[in-house]
């Protein structure tokens, strides 16, 4: 029997060929989604890890140390480490910048040297005020000035690394440039990034753990991440309905051929085999064609997007399951052909 699929595919090529093409676009554009949505997880995860810390301590009332507008004050008593223990405070909050363009960027205030520190791909990072670690999306290089808010500050590192928030892209300046820029110069923060043994005012203060912290952050792209989720769902659905209308269109113009395949001996479960023997190639074809798509279209994504072997191997399968499911379409078709259609009228 697949000799037989096999033959008609070669025989209806150009038809075949087209729904692969097509189902291969939109797979592609499934596999971009499925990206985008994955790198808003690893991003989350990832600058929380940044910080290197075990626990942050915010304030009693706070959301989460990404997320809080509760302030606390940056004082040498406030957050203590103790022998091996080490708390350094740290504020986020929202800039805008002009980089080639006018950018929103997150701002990211933290001790030079201290935990949150980020990494740099080119340059070094800050030592003190007056310096700034852009994100190496945007439009500025190492040793450029980028006026944020009252402050001219100096590019002095870049980082592939340190998006948040949806993509966006972050500036980390020293923690008394992002007082001046955000509380007028008050000697506030928003959180304290701890590691090891450390003590607080437990009335005023609350641990707050790495988990919980990007449970908090995740909270702010849930939405987001829900609408890529289900976009990708109805992308999928849109594939399975290309393929069922082809195969459902072959299996019209074969009620003949099933007719005679049946009254030669051939089973209904074989015929059925076949519709999705056809089905199931032209998916995965089309999940081929749409790594290379995907690839090619990547770079004018919006959104970062983060591609893994684990991404192809899911819309294989994705792709395998559409195949057999569009197939069903036909089985009514091929199982109900009667077989005196082979000698007689159609």
């Amino acid at each position: 029997m697949w000799l037989v699929a096999a033959r008609d595919l070669q025989f209806r090529r150009r038809r075949f060929l087209i729904a692969i093409a097509a189902t291969g676009l939109v797979f592609g554009i499934a596999l971009l989604l499925d990206g985008a949505s994955k790198n808003i997880n690893d991003e989350t995860t990832r600058i929380v890890g940044l910080f290197h810390a075990d626990r942050f301590v915010v304030a009693r009332r706070a959301t989460g140390p990404f997320t809080t507008t509760v302030v606390i004050p940056d004082g040498p008593g406030t957050v203590a480490g103790h022998g091996a223990g080490r708390a350094d405070p740290f504020l986020v909050s929202r800039a805008t910048v002009r980089a080639g363009k006018l950018v929103d960027v997150n701002l990211v205030g933290y001790r030079p040297g201290g935990l949150g520190t980020p990494p740099v791909d080119e340059g070094r990072a800050v030592r003190g005020p007056g310096e700034v670690v852009v994100d190496s999306s945007l439009d500025a290089g190492v040793g450029d000035r980028l006026r944020v808010g009252e402050l001219d500050l100096r590019v002095v590192g870049t980082s592939s690394s340190i998006r948040f928030n949806f993509g966006t892209p972050s500036l980390f300046v020293a923690l008394a440039d992002a007082q001046r820029i955000v509380f007028g110069g008050q000697r506030l923060v928003l959180a304290y990034a701890a590691r090891g043994p450390v003590t607080f005012d437990g009335s005023t203060l609350r641990s707050v753990s790495n988990a919980q912290a990007e449970d908090d952050l995740h909270r702010t792209t849930k939405s987001g991440s829900d609408t890529v989720s289900f976009l990708n769902v109805l992308l999928w659905i849109v594939a399975a309905g290309i393929v069922a209308s082809i195969v459902y269109l072959n299996a019209l113009e074969r009620t003949r051929d099933f007719a005679v395949l049946k009254a030669t001996g051939s089973s209904n479960r074989s015929i059925v085999g076949g519709l999705a023997l056809q089905a199931t190639f032209i998916t995965v074809l089309a999940a081929v064609l749409a790594v290379g798509i995907a690839f090619a279209l990547k770079p004018g994504f919006p959104f970062p997007v983060t591609m893994s072997s684990s991404s192809v191997l899911k819309t294989v399968v994705v792709a395998i399951a559409v195949g057999l499911l569009a197939s069903l379409v036909g089985v009514r078709r091929a199982v109900t052909t009667d077989p005196a259609l082979a000698i007689g009228g159609a």
